[in-house]
C-alpha cells in the first residue's frame, strides 16, 4: 500500500493525471474475484489471498488524488512464455478447469479466441469488475491472436474450430470476427453496468503491422471508425522520430505513425490517445542508427506529445512504463516532458 501511494503523490506531482493498472496478467485477479483466482503476482503463489484488495485500494488512492483509473486486463494469456503445465494454476482457475477452451503457442498457454465459452468468460470478467469497483475505464493491450504463417493449414491452433464453424469467411476475416465479438461484448458489458466508463484497447502503433492477415487480428479500422466497439484507441507508438530500417527513415518512425493514426481518427468518433516508449529513453535501444536516437536526446518524449498537440486530434499520452518515471537514465526527459503537464 504504501508502495502505491508513494508512487501515487509522486506522479501527481508530475501532472499525470490517470494510472493503468494492471488488474488481470494472465487470466488471474488482482483484485477478489468469484471467477477469476488471486494473481501469482502478489504473494508468489496463484489463488492465494494477499489480505487485502489491491484494486479498491489503488482506485480509492488515486480518486483521492483527482486522478483516474483504468483498469488493465489481458485477455487472453494464460501462462507466460516457458510455462504450460496447466497444473501449476490455482484449482479454481477457468483455464485449469477447461483445459479444451486453451491453446498452446509459443511456449505458453492462451485462451483461444474463437471459443464463445471464452468471449463469455472476459466479458463476465469485466462485469464483475465494473459492477465491483470504480473504475474509470476498462483497458485492453496489445495481445490478441498470436501470430500464425497462414501458408501452413496444419500448424494453426484453430484449423478444426475454423473447420467446424461452417463460415464462408477466410481464415483472417474469421479471426478478426472473434476479436470483433469480444470487443462488441465488452464494450456492451461497460455500458450497460456503468454507461460513464469508457472502454479503450491499446493496439501496436503501426498500422502497416495492423492490418497484416497473419498477426494480432485487431480490426482498428472498425474500432476507430464504428459505433460500439471502443471510446478510444491508444496506439503504442514506441518508435521515436530518426527510427531507420534497412538504412531508410523506417514507415514506424513517429511522426508517420501519428499521421496516419489521425487519418484513421478522422473517419470515426472515437478518442485518440497516443503511447510512448519512455522505457526505451535513455537507452541503447535499437533503433536503426549507428548511436540510437534514445541516447542523443532527452527531449524525445516532449516533442512527441508537442507533435500530437499540434494536429488538434490527440487527446493525451501514455508513457509506459511507469518504472521509468524514475529511472536515473530517463530523468531529463520526465522533467522535459512533464514541463509541459503544469
Amino acid at each position: 500500500k504504501k508502495e502505491l501511494t508513494d508512487m501515487f503523490d509522486e506522479f501527481k506531482n508530475m501532472g499525470i493525471n490517470t494510472i493503468i493498472f494492471q488488474v488481470r496478467p494472465c487470466g488471474d485477479a488482482l483484485y477478489n474475484s468469484s471467477i477469476n483466482p488471486w494473481s501469482q503476482y502478489l504473494t508468489g503463489v496463484q489463488g492465494q489471498n494477499p489480505g487485502y484488495d489491491p484494486l479498491e485500494f489503488a482506485v480509492s488512492e488515486a480518486h483521492k488524488r483527482g486522478m483516474e483509473l483504468h483498469a488493465w486486463l489481458n485477455p487472453y494469456r494464460v501462462t507466460m512464455k516457458g510455462n504450460t503445465d496447466i497444473n501449476t494454476l490455482a484449482e479454481n482457475n477457468p483455464a485449469r478447469l477447461h483445459p479444451d477452451w486453451l491453446i498452446n503457442y509459443n511456449d505458453a498457454l492462451t485462451f483461444d479466441p474463437s471459443r464463445q465459452e471464452v468471449i463469455d468468460l472476459i466479458c463476465d470478467t469485466v462485469k464483475e469488475i465494473v459492477t465491483n469497483y470504480d473504475v474509470d475505464a476498462i483497458h485492453f493491450d496489445d495481445y490478441f491472436y498470436p501470430n500464425l504463417d497462414d501458408s501452413k493449414a496444419e500448424t494453426w491452433f484453430d484449423y478444426p474450430e475454423y473447420q467446424a464453424s461452417g463460415t464462408s469467411l477466410s481464415v483472417a476475416a474469421w479471426r478478426r470476427n472473434n476479436v470483433n465479438e469480444l470487443v462488441r461484448g465488452v464494450y456492451s458489458a461497460v455500458k450497460s453496468i456503468r454507461p460513464q466508463a469508457l472502454f479503450g484497447i491499446s493496439p501496436e502503433g503501426y498500422l502497416q503491422n495492423l492490418r497484416k492477415d497473419t498477426r494480432q487480428f485487431t480490426d482498428v479500422d472498425a474500432w476507430m471508425t464504428q459505433s460500439g466497439y471502443v471510446d478510444y484507441l491508444m496506439p503504442q507508438i514506441y518508435w521515436g522520430f530518426e527510427a531507420k530500417q534497412n538504412g531508410q527513415a523506417a514507415g514506424y518512425a513517429f511522426a508517420n505513425c501519428l499521421n496516419e493514426w489521425v487519418t484513421l481518427k478522422k473517419k470515426g468518433n472515437v478518442k485518440l490517445y497516443v503511447g510512448l516508449a519512455l522505457y526505451k529513453t535513455g537507452t541503447d535501444a535499437v533503433d536503426g542508427n549507428e548511436v540510437p536516437e534514445w541516447q542523443r536526446y532527452h527531449d524525445i518524449m516532449k516533442r512527441e506529445v508537442q507533435a500530437g498537440r499540434a494536429t488538434g486530434q490527440v487527446s493525451g499520452y501514455c508513457f509506459y512504463d511507469l518504472s521509468s518515471l524514475t529511472r536515473a537514465a530517463a530523468a531529463e526527459e520526465v522533467a522535459n516532458v512533464t514541463a509541459l503537464f503544469h
